[in-house]
Parts: C-alpha cells; structure tokens; sequence
C-alpha cells in the first residue's frame, strides 16, 4: 500500500480573481493547465477533470482541456472526473480517450459515470426517465470498443452497430474506471464490464464503504476476474495548519453547497456540519499532517490502490488552489507513503 497511487481531481470551479469577482470561465480552464503543470511538476500521480454544463463550473470538453495539459507535461495520468457517459456517445467519447491516450503517450485514463447533475440531459436531448438504460447500454458499447476491432450491438437508446470499425485504434492499453456512488448494483455492473472501481465519497465516514469494497470482491472470486485497482474521490483542501485549511475553504464551501442545496430543497449547510464532516466524514481538509492521516487511514480502511484528492470546491481562489497543490505534493505525499511503509514493515 505504500505504493498507493495519489492524485488530484477538479471540476475547474469557476474562482473568484483578485477584484473579488468570479474570473471568467477561459481564464478558469488557463488556470487549470497550470495546475496540472505543477501537479506534474511535484511527482503528483494523476489529474483528473470533470464534466459538468453548469455555469460555477468551468469544464465542459475535458479531454480538450488534457490535450492542452499532455503537451505541457511529461508524466503525469490525465483523465476525467467523471465523463457523463449517459449523455454522451460512446464511439465518440472511445475516439477521444484513443486520441488522448495516443497524443499523451499512454498516460490517458476515462473514468465514466452518470454524473451528479443532470443539466446534460436535457442540453443533449435524452430523457432522465432512461437513466438507467443509457448508462447501461452506453457502458457495455464502451467496454467491447476497449478489446473487440470489430462492434457489434443493438439496444433502444443508440442506433445499432454492425462489425463496426472505430479508429483511432488503441496503441496502448487504457485504463478505464467506473464512478460508482455507493450502489451495490453499480458495483456490480463494474464487475460485469471488467473495469476498475472508482469510489466517489463525498460525505460521510469513508470506512462506511466497506461493504461496497467487499462486495467487489466476492463477485471478482466468483466470475474468477483478476482484482483491479480500487479507487476512491474525497474533497478535500491543505494549508499549512488545520485552522487556516478550515477557514479557508469555508467560504467557498459555504457557497457552493449552499447553491446546491437551495437548487434541491436541502437544509442550509452550517459551519458546524462542515467542521463536523472535516473531523469525521469525507471532507479531507486540514494541515499536511492531518491530511495525510485521513488519507491513510482511508487506505487501510478501504484496502484502495488509488486517491484523489478534490481539490477545488466553490470559487476558492486560483493562488489558494496552487498553494494547497504545493503542499499535497511536497508534503502530504511523503507522509502518506513514510506511514505505510512503517505499517507494512511492523
């Protein structure tokens, strides 16, 4: 476990500029190239961009966005955090990733989900009543185009396709995950596709996703699957001590969720529920120390192979984010692998 891999996600947040105002969003998407030029920089593992079609998000094409990265960077992983797949066409999005993978030398990752939004339905024209059915039948083209040269498939919510052909063809082998929710029937249909396992904890204790973990597992051992890595996505933010990280991001926290929950009729978020979900739940904020802590005992709680580390949550400022990325790579990391090192050896 000492060899865990440890990575950032972002959903490109639209931030606020040093007049106070919200940047605008091509300003936003700069920013997030140079944060990943400097995540690289720090021997960070992964970089991770989510889709979202919302306007306090900045990202909306990121494979577009990890091109502009991979020609800026040497070894950092790209990928999403999540692609909306649901919405999406699967051919086009297997295009982009092969076309991604090719350009960044193999460093290409997908990580394919439904999404926590639902604004791509209707801006793409498909019905939320097919939830389920378009990310189902989506994944399954996505999966047989990752190991057949030739597809073949028909369903209800694509036009079918006959011995298909879809280039580029893959040089390297992509690593694709699943962003599952917390569902055992999600976890299920990652052991289906043979994919690898994302877990998106967002509240709560992340040991309370145990279970999840056992039962990837036990459906592995009975289709006789090898194990492939598990993963999990936590929000989180480092400052130099846990007052200055919490007073930090509060702010912004507050404003984001705030919106959020007003948009879903949810109670307004408290800074005593926050504090309460950075000593205890999934929000990983705080000094390198306490940070590196959580994410250990997240480790070994969970048995993972991989974090990702959310890194920006509401208009938190572009100099605060850079800070923070700094200090996850030079300090947080190397706590993270000295503990697991001394827990493997005892």
């Amino acid at each position: 476990m000492s060899q865990v891999s440890l990575g950032l996600d972002t959903f490109g947040d639209v931030s606020l500029g040093a007049d106070g105002k919200l940047k605008p969003m091509d300003q936003v998407l700069r920013d997030v190239v140079d944060q990943a030029v400097l995540a690289d920089d720090l021997g960070i593992d992964f970089i991770g961009l989510g889709e979202h079609h919302r306007d306090d998000f900045a990202i909306s094409a990121p494979e577009i966005v990890l091109g502009a990265i991979a020609g800026h960077t040497r070894r950092i992983k790209l990928g999403t955090a999540v692609t909306v797949l649901s919405t999406d066409d699967p051919v086009r999005v297997f295009q982009r990733f092969s076309t991604l993978n090719a350009v960044s030398n193999g460093r290409a990752e997908a990580i394919l989900g439904r999404g926590s939004f639902s604004e791509s339905y209707a801006l793409f024209g498909h019905d939320m009543q097919d939830y389920d059915q378009l990310f189902e039948e989506r994944l399954e083209i996505f999966a047989r185009l990752l190991r057949e040269e030739k597809v073949s498939w028909q369903g209800k919510t694509r036009a079918p396709l006959s011995k298909a052909r879809v280039y580029p063809r893959l040089g390297q082998p992509l690593t694709t995950w699943v962003g599952v929710g917390g569902s055992p029937e999600s976890v299920l249909r990652v052991v289906r596709h043979d994919l690898q396992l994302m877990l998106a904890i967002i509240g709560g204790d992340p040991l309370r996703f145990r279970p999840f973990v056992d039962l990837y597992h036990r459906a592995i051992a009975q289709t006789g699957q090898a194990a492939r890595p598990i993963g999990v996505h936590s929000p989180g933010f480092v400052a130099e001590t846990d007052e200055a990280a919490r007073e930090s991001l509060w702010p912004h926290y507050q404003a984001m969720f705030g919106r959020i929950g007003r948009e879903r009729g949810w109670p307004p978020v408290t800074k005593d529920r926050f504090i309460g979900e950075v000593a205890h739940g999934a929000l990983f904020v705080g000094s390198p120390d306490t940070v590196a802590r959580k994410i250990v005992r997240t480790v070994k709680g969970l048995g993972i192979d991989r974090f990702d580390l959310k890194y920006a949550t509401g208009p938190q400022p572009h100099g605060d984010l850079m800070e923070g990325l700094r200090l996850y790579g030079e300090k947080v990391i190397p706590i993270v692998r000295e503990m697991l090192a001394e827990q493997e050896a005892a």
